[in-house]
């Protein structure tokens, strides 16, 4: 079955607003107000984000919220602490069928390329493709590279390394790491063939920088860019994304 990108995207352009760092990162990334994901699901509604990035907890506790907002939702299927040492693995925790129960319009999985576990995560992936693909899903993959094996190597080539492999596993969308290089990101995008490529809005980092990573973005012919504490920890949310907006649909 033929995936409908087009609920997620704009014009082949794509913001969408990530939620998920509370699983990844702890609640050390919050305040009083966004860890309430009530917060975050108002910003993403005024900020007409293209959807909403949640891993299934939040998506099932907040259904009802989620359906009022009519933001598309985005379902994290993998997710790990940070607390255990070692090489990183981050394994299925949500199903495909779940995630269509929850009304996601799309699913994510992340791959830490170059990890011991790497072999494990793209046979993973494998088997959530197939089935999300069938069922129209379109599948966003995280291509993350990380462990020993990639302390020696360029971060260009690593970059460029994910994209390829977004599109050599059939991936619709790949969501890299951006090096700040804006050839580096040509030449990923480029190696990422027919599948879309947005970039991780990374670390809180000032508002000018930022935008200047979007502008890369876009100016390079990537599709866009999933955000989260840059623009949910930003002082006026709605305003950036605002900002955003006229970046990425100039």
């Amino acid at each position: 079955m033929k995936t409908n990108i087009s609920k997620i995207m704009k014009n082949g352009k794509a913001m969408f607003l990530a939620y998920d760092q509370g699983l990844e990162h702890g609640p050390v990334e919050f305040n009083d107000e966004n860890v309430d994901p009530r917060y975050i699901l108002e910003i993403a509604k005024k900020g007409k984000f293209n959807a909403i990035i949640f891993q299934k907890g939040i998506a099932e506790k907040y259904s009802k919220e989620i359906k009022k907002s009519k933001v598309p939702l985005i379902i994290k299927l993998n997710g790990k602490a940070n607390i255990r040492q070692g090489e990183p693995m981050s394994e299925q925790i949500c199903s495909v069928d779940e995630a269509i129960k929850l009304g996601a319009s799309a699913v994510g999985y992340t791959i830490y390329l170059g990890s011991e576990f790497d072999p494990l995560m793209m046979k993973e992936f494998a088997k959530i493709e197939e089935v999300a693909h069938k069922k129209g899903l379109t599948v966003i993959a995280w291509i993350y590279p990380r462990g020993k094996a990639t302390l020696n190597r360029k971060k260009s080539e690593l970059m460029a390394y994910a994209a390829r492999v977004g599109l050599e596993i059939g991936a619709d969308i790949v969501k890299l790491e951006y090096n700040g290089n804006k050839k580096d990101l040509a030449w990923a995008v480029k190696s990422a063939g027919k599948t879309k490529v947005v970039i991780a809005g990374g670390v809180k980092t000032d508002e000018k920088n930022f935008l200047k990573e979007v502008k890369d973005i876009v100016g390079v012919g990537g599709a866009g860019i999933a955000v989260g504490r840059n623009v949910w920890k930003s002082k006026d949310p709605v305003g950036l994304a605002k900002k955003i907006k006229k970046v990425i649909w100039r």
